[in-house]
């Protein structure tokens, strides 16, 4: 009984915290980064405001818990690494490229978060700035650096270009404009050809740094 009471209660505080989760998503994609008030958080989940301190110990803390569930980057974990790697990370990096780019134009709430990152100085947004160069260069030494060597700084250089390049793209596609150098990025056509374009900037990288 102890044991069954025991899993209840941790079910309950997972269901608790996802809804204050929940909550934050909704006023992001509804009201944007102005509404994200201790008091509207909690009135959107339905809870007593009591339970963010609780669960979280302050807003700031449950801003940090959601914003790690939303990045990309940070969020490439080590099982998505394939065990032998024997092109230097080529297809593994092209494929999280790629995902990137599917990834931001799909999440409105994520889009917010990229932006409200350009605009203010806040420490949460700032430890998703940390905990995606940390998890970046993690993937960088173990996979490209060696493959690389003495080039892996100028394939870094790249690599920030074509992840920015993304990231702008889906952002100016999602707020004001769809065409951008002829490229219609939100339809399927123009989308694939960014995919296309970046699938041959990697490859030519790989081929001839």
């Amino acid at each position: 009984m102890e044991k069954e009471a025991a899993k209840g209660i941790r079910r309950n505080k997972a269901q608790t915290k996802q809804r204050f989760l929940d909550a934050i998503e909704q006023i992001l994609i509804t009201k944007g980064v102005a509404a994200l008030k201790v008091n509207d958080i909690a009135k959107v989940a339905g809870l007593d405001k009591k339970l963010i301190y609780k669960y979280f110990g302050g807003t700031e803390q449950l801003m940090d818990e959601y914003i790690r569930t939303k990045d990309f980057w940070s969020n490439v974990k080590g099982e998505k690494v394939p065990d032998a790697i024997t092109d230097g990370g080529h297809a593994f990096v092209e494929d999280m490229l790629l995902s990137q780019f599917d990834y931001v134009a799909k999440d409105k709430a994520f889009q917010k978060l990229l932006l409200w990152r350009l605009t203010e100085q806040r420490e949460s947004l700032k430890k998703l700035t940390d905990a995606q160069e940390a998890n970046g260069e993690t993937l960088l030494q173990s996979i490209t650096d060696p493959h690389f060597g003495g080039q892996s700084t100028q394939f870094r250089s790249i690599m920030a270009v074509l992840i920015a390049g993304t990231y702008y793209l889906d952002l100016y596609a999602a707020v004001n404009g769809s065409v951008f150098c002829g490229i219609d990025l939100q339809a399927e056509q123009g989308r694939n050809e960014i995919r296309k374009a970046l699938s041959f900037l990697l490859q030519s990288t790989y081929k001839n740094l």
